[in-house]
């Protein structure tokens, strides 16, 4: 993330402490019915990439679209928020959402043996498995959990330590030994754990550090080549995400947003199809921009990505990840930029996974110059932030806790979810509810849908992470693509808009399969 955003958590960990506290079927030109014939769901196993696509161990296209979650870079030692809530709520959270990966931030501080986690409350049964563990500890408990319920973690390599972020890979108290080290050490801890896909090898180089320049102290690029390298010699399975720079050719852009220079001078590794080329766009909440101003704007957008990093996507030279992209969405700018950023990385609907990768800054509340998907409470969703972004949303993956291949319950179980209607803002003329589905069954459920009819004269006008119909009073709302399957005892949400107000929650009824 930028600049300001740091001192911003810096400061917010610290006041926290006082108080405890992808994935349709098209392909580059797969034969259909060999996705007919595969069982499995995309996504299992370790990854490659092939041309632009990002490809599962059987060879179908996946498609990141995810979330950060961070904290374990800060002082905290920890990814925020689990002072207010159990970490296993939110992973169900986010994959309730729709979100299929996480991106976990850290500093090398976590390899420290002074290193202690803090600001996690314990009290009634919250988080009790965490409880006398260190950081690397709970990190393994964060991807366990999160690769039981079919969700993929990319680890990032955020900062040197949890005072500050780097312009280069190294500092004189991190130097890149001790980088690489780290790095190597995380790769073999998750050896054969394919739900850690990659590792992100440094958050944001930025001037002085350049790409393809020569300059062994300054080049990111031969950096990340020493760097991957290292990783892929004690797991060759994993992803290797490689971000920008800022300046490339007199050429300046967002702190690790600046990929120009791929076309001249590609990252080569030893084990080939490894590598992901990572980009940061942001909002002016972050930081103004020049092509903001544009008279042209939004429309000119399309075109500064394409010149920064997204040609390498549409010129088939490699995946692109948008590894962090924000705003607060306080200003008509920031919404039209990212309405805008959506349609470029390519409705999931239409694309499937033959579009751009992303993970949303951020699932904090605390990030100072974006705010996050949940709100202020650690709980409630920001649903006009996530809604934007429900078009590239992706399904998920299949679980890590079990073989790909299961047929599922060779009993056939009983199919059956219970659903809950909450209205969470009324203001009379309109208001907002959400509806949380719950697999209440003895098997995993494929599909959903709830029913309702209002009493009065209740009109939805928008929906999210849903579709529906309106009779009458009757509506009916069935699951998106992203959020249909539900494990036993599972959940997912979605949320709508309606006017008028004043109608109070109705009875609800859900019907599975």
């Amino acid at each position: 993330m930028f600049r300001s955003l740091r001192r911003a958590l810096c400061a917010a960990a610290a006041a926290l402490l006082l108080i405890l506290a992808g994935v349709g079927a098209q392909t580059v030109h797969a034969d259909p019915a060999d996705a007919v014939d595969r069982a499995a769901a995309p996504g299992a196993g370790y990854w490659h990439t092939s041309g632009r696509q990002m490809l599962d161990a059987a060879g179908q296209p996946v498609r990141i679209a995810g979330i950060n979650w961070f904290g374990f870079e800060t002082a905290n030692y920890t990814p925020h928020g689990l002072w207010a809530r159990d970490y296993k709520s939110m992973i169900d959270q986010m994959k309730s959402l729709g979100y299929n990966t996480i991106r976990l931030p850290y500093s090398d501080d976590l390899f420290k043996s002074g290193t202690v986690p803090n600001s996690i409350d314990f009290s009634g049964g919250k988080n009790a498995d965490l409880q006398g563990l260190g950081s690397l500890q709970i990190m393994d408990r964060i991807v366990t959990y999160a690769g039981q319920g079919g969700l993929k973690v990319v680890l990032d390599r955020h900062r040197p330590d949890a005072a500050g972020q780097s312009a280069l890979w190294y500092t004189s108290a991190v130097p890149e030994s001790t980088w690489i080290a780290n790095l190597k050490a995380l790769a073999t801890r998750y050896r054969g754990n394919s739900t850690v896909i990659g590792i992100d090898l440094h958050n944001e180089p930025h001037d002085p550090a350049c790409w393809g320049c020569g300059d062994t102290t300054r080049d990111w690029r031969l950096a990340a080549q020493r760097a991957g390298n290292a990783v892929l010699s004690v797991n060759p399975e994993l992803l290797i995400f490689v971000e920008g720079v800022q300046t490339f050719n007199g050429v300046s852009g967002w702190w690790g947003g600046n990929l120009m220079g791929v076309a001249q001078y590609p990252v080569q590794l030893d084990v080939p199809n490894r590598v992901v080329y990572s980009a940061h766009d942001y909002a002016t909440s972050v930081a103004q921009q020049s092509w903001f101003s544009d008279p042209t704007f939004p429309a000119n957008m399309p075109g500064i990505w394409d010149k920064y990093w997204g040609y390498i996507f549409k010129q088939n030279i490699a995946p692109v990840w948008v590894g962090e992209f924000g705003t607060t969405l306080q200003s008509t700018i920031d919404q039209k930029w990212l309405a805008a950023l959506v349609s470029y990385l390519r409705p999931t609907s239409t694309y499937g996974a033959d579009s751009v990768s992303w993970t949303f800054w951020s699932w904090n509340p605390n990030s100072g110059d974006t705010g996050g998907i949940l709100k202020d409470d650690w709980t409630t969703v920001d649903t006009v932030k996530d809604g934007y972004l429900a078009s590239v949303k992706a399904p998920g993956f299949p679980s890590g806790g079990g073989d790909p291949g299961d047929p599922g319950d060779p009993g056939g179980g009983t199919a059956a979810c219970t659903a809950a209607y909450t209205v969470s803002s009324d203001w009379g003329g309109g208001f907002n509810a959400e509806v949380k589905v719950t697999n209440s069954g003895t098997t995993a459920l494929k599909s959903w849908k709830v029913t309702w009819t209002w009493p009065g004269t209740q009109k939805v006008t928008s929906m999210w992470n849903a579709s529906y119909t309106q009779s009458g009073a009757t509506v009916t709302a069935s699951n998106a693509d992203h959020n249909g399957a539900l494990a036993v005892g599972g959940s997912a949400s979605f949320g709508f808009g309606g006017a008028p107000g004043g109608g109070g929650a109705p009875a609800v009824s859900c019907t599975a399969t």
